[in-house]
């Protein structure tokens, strides 16, 4: 049984210290992508941020003794460029090595799936069909998709979409401009919920490294970082927090060494 995010996760060490290394001003802040629902959502009814991203920053604070605020940033580089100009103290991105020249990741908390939205009579029935001649694949530009499907289609062109704008996604799908669209399936699995005619194919082209960042040679603060997620992991928080976001096609990552630039 997943135990209570409220149990309580072992004692990282004196509050005071932690506050001072991981959030200077006082109030420990947080940014993550605003079209991720993956990482963190709005309510609509409470307005209140909620998903994965919102309950370690709410439990790393209270473990620290001092409050939070977490905002949602205009993209992958929104968040990279809060951490990196001081303007919050530690951010939800997913892992690549392009970014990791910027900025610092911790080991993955989560692993979100990507997968391809076709149309319903899409003759793309899987991942593999989809890396042929002459098949177009949309994808946010610099997105974690667009890193890894860069470095692996053999044969499909890639139709880079600024912002990941998914409204985009599905106009160039209906007006047959591209044969699919990468993303990861949770936010992929909404826009079928909504849009008649769509389906998405039934396995995934990447596992996404969902990871926090923290500014590039902060190593008390990525320190304190990676052992809340090691023990956030063990507790059943983070499994919780994927739960009660009803995230799809989301995962705990499984522990292990802090990435490194490839």
């Amino acid at each position: 049984m997943i135990r209570s995010a409220a149990v309580m996760l072992i004692a990282l060490g004196a509050p005071a210290v932690l506050a001072n290394d991981l959030a200077p001003t006082g109030t420990l802040r947080a940014a993550y992508i605003a079209t991720n629902p993956v990482q963190a959502f709005v309510d609509p009814v409470t307005r209140e941020v909620r998903g994965p991203a919102a309950a370690l920053t709410r439990e790393l604070a209270r473990r620290s003794g001092i409050p939070f605020a977490i905002t949602g940033a205009d993209g992958v580089q929104g968040v990279i460029d809060s951490v990196k100009n001081g303007q919050a103290d530690i951010g939800f991105v997913a892992f690549d090595p392009v970014r990791a020249a910027q900025v610092d990741f911790s080991p993955a908390y989560s692993l979100a799936q990507n997968t391809y939205l076709v149309p319903e009579n899409s003759p793309i029935r899987s991942v593999a069909d989809a890396d042929r001649a002459g098949v177009r694949i949309g994808v946010g530009a610099r997105d974690a998709g667009d890193h890894f499907l860069t470095r692996s289609l053999k044969h499909a062109a890639l139709k880079r979409n600024e912002g990941g704008n998914l409204d985009a996604a599905l106009r160039q799908l209906a007006a047959g401009e591209i044969d699919a669209y990468a993303g990861n399936r949770m936010r992929l699995h909404g826009a079928v919920q909504k849009t008649p005619g769509l389906r998405l194919v039934p396995d995934n082209f990447h596992g996404v490294e969902q990871s926090v960042i923290v500014p590039k040679g902060n190593t008390a603060r990525l320190a304190i970082v990676e052992k809340f997620l090691d023990e956030a992991r063990a507790s059943g928080l983070i499994a919780e927090s994927i739960s009660r976001a009803g995230l799809v096609g989301v995962d705990v990552a499984p522990g292990k060494a802090r990435h490194e630039p490839k």
